[in-house]
């Protein structure tokens, strides 16, 4: 829809959009969390979009939110670390995009960020990753022939800049939904666990055997998150100090955010260092591999035993578990919006 253009200088209102949430997460979370100040809209969501695959974002055009956030990697990019305009390496490994419109208000590995705005701000002007400046942007967004508009579209006044550009990107993120796992269909009573499956997920929920619950949650919470952070006992000596180097609190040297487990099948590699390529790698982890540092987390209770070490079985019980988290709808890549530039 265009602007509005006639005598009575009436502004374009954007049509409001809402969330299509799946219903465990209608019973289970409630609403999502979209700030007072960025709500919804169709215009903004498309605009977003359109922006997250946009390569005019990096300094020389190579690169898009997409090219670390890749629709057919759940959003992820299945590499260690991402690779930057210069194809220099960052030094985490690239989240995957899903149900962040039912985050509260700290994002990244390392909580450095307060919201999805600020989370989309840093990476456009990070000399590892898009190494541009916002000037920049703003100047190459406003000399092409369709942005100024569909920014006055969405916004309801003209104008170009970095709030705007990422109350877009904020706007389409929210908008990632994924809930249609095995497992979903199985809380909904559409299907029916596998005995591996089942007895995967009793050996997650059980303290005695895999004792993942307490940070990746329970049936009760589809995010498979708790969203805190915590050490789950990678290191013993301590070199990247996650959420304590944005704090600077010692007690936090080493903490990270939980990840999701929804989608494992198609974000590989893991962990925050992207250190493990494969889940039988996570899981033998927790079973045989914990070492303890100053800051591990008490939840890690058998830390001295070096894991809770499971039995072949339980490890592979567990895993084809984890794997009924996988939303195979999800990773259908969106169809592409016409470059901006």
């Amino acid at each position: 829809m265009a602007c509005d253009n006639s005598e009575d200088d009436t502004a374009y209102v954007p049509t409001p959009a809402s969330i299509d949430a799946p219903a465990l997460f209608q019973q289970l979370l409630g609403e999502p969390n979209i700030p007072a100040n960025n709500p919804l809209t169709e215009d903004g969501i498309a605009l977003g979009q359109r922006l997250f695959f946009d390569r005019a974002l990096s300094v020389d055009g190579s690169i898009s939110c997409a090219s670390c956030h890749d629709p057919v990697a759940a959003f992820s990019d299945n590499r260690q670390f991402s690779l930057g305009v210069t194809g220099e390496e960052g030094m985490r490994n690239s989240m995957p995009l899903h149900n962040l419109a039912w985050n509260i208000n700290t994002f990244n590995w390392d909580g450095s960020a307060n919201s999805l705005e600020e989370q989309a701000f840093e990476p456009v002007t990070n000399p590892v990753e898009m190494n541009n400046s916002w000037e920049n942007v703003v100047q190459t967004l406003e000399n092409t022939a369709n942005y100024p508009q569909l920014f006055e579209e969405s916004f309801g006044t003209a104008g170009i800049d970095s709030a705007r550009v990422t109350k877009a990107l904020g706007q389409f993120i929210r908008t990632l939904v994924s809930g249609n796992t095995r497992f979903d269909r199985f809380l909904l009573g559409e299907i029916e666990l596998t005995p591996s499956e089942q007895n995967g997920f009793d050996v997650f929920m059980d303290e005695d055997r895999g004792d993942c619950f307490h940070c990746h949650g329970n049936r009760n919470n589809p995010l498979w998150t708790d969203n805190a952070f915590h050490n789950n006992g990678l290191d013993e000596v301590i070199t990247d100090r996650g959420l304590g180097a944005v704090t600077g609190d010692p007690r936090e040297f080493g903490l990270f955010r939980t990840p999701s487990l929804r989608n494992l099948a198609y974000t590989a590699p893991y962990m925050h260092d992207g250190r493990f390529e494969t889940l039988d790698e996570v899981i033998d982890h927790y079973s045989e591999g914990l070492v303890f540092s100053e800051t591990i987390d008490p939840l890690m209770k058998a830390v001295n035993q070096g894991g809770v070490q499971l039995s072949p079985q339980d490890k592979a019980d567990l895993k084809a578990f984890l794997l009924a988290l996988s939303d195979p709808e999800f990773i259908l890549p969106p169809p592409l919006p016409n470059p901006g530039n």
